[in-house]
């Protein structure tokens, strides 16, 4: 038995899960999950048996826990530093931190019209002007941090190496291939790197082989 546990949100539809476990991932940690099926008459009790909030997702470390993935993210930051989870330049730092708060609490339009659906395509669906304002956002912050912090030596993420802000993006790449939405060549070869990366894709898999269906997600 691993010392981490994380409990999870349906794979196909829980981008609030798939973002700690991403970091989880990159963090190198051994750990064990256990995906709690969401929108089901006893979900929110057997949520709370693990997460005061009666959310997930929720991580626990021997007799910690800690809910809300951004803050999973952080203490996974803090214990393993070496894995550069934050990046190490201090200003590109307070633009990461700023970019992933922004989008843990931002982008209410994007969220309610286009849920994440991984195995799922709605080519261009509820796409409304505060849909676009929220996408144009989006390729704004990604245009900007590629342009001055994503060295093509150092990798194609958002600052270069993989960190906690491309994993706080993830899910909306994930919402932009499901509903097909067009981005310039510079957002496409970014959503593109994170797609394909290795730990996404595992998850994708696992994503597809879920018997789970959450009809408001699938229009």
């Amino acid at each position: 038995m691993a010392d981490f546990t994380i409990y999870l949100g349906n794979k196909n539809y829980s981008s609030w899960s798939l973002r700690p476990w991403l970091v989880l991932k990159a963090a190198g940690l051994d750990f064990d999950e256990v995906v709690i099926p969401l929108d089901q008459p006893g979900t929110k009790a057997e949520i709370l048996r693990y997460s005061p909030s009666g959310k997930v997702p929720v991580l626990h470390h021997g007799d910690r826990v800690i809910w809300d993935g951004l803050a999973i993210a952080e203490y996974l930051a803090e214990l393993a530093p070496e894995r550069l989870l934050w990046p190490a330049d201090p200003v590109a730092r307070a633009l990461a931190r700023s970019i992933s708060a922004e989008m843990h609490a931002g982008f209410a339009a994007l969220r309610a019209h286009c849920p994440m659906n991984i195995r799922s395509s709605f080519p261009n669906r509820g796409v409304t002007p505060e849909v676009q304002a929220d996408i144009n956002r989006v390729s704004s912050i990604w245009r900007d941090c590629r342009k001055r912090f994503g060295e093509e030596s150092v990798g194609p993420f958002l600052f270069g190496g993989f960190t906690i802000a491309d994993a706080m993006f993830a899910p909306v790449v994930s919402r932009f291939r499901t509903f097909k939405i067009d981005l310039d060549e510079v957002c496409q070869a970014y959503a593109d790197a994170v797609w394909t990366l290795p730990s996404f894709q595992e998850w994708q898999a696992a994503a597809g082989n879920e018997p789970m269906i959450i009809d408001e997600a699938e229009f």
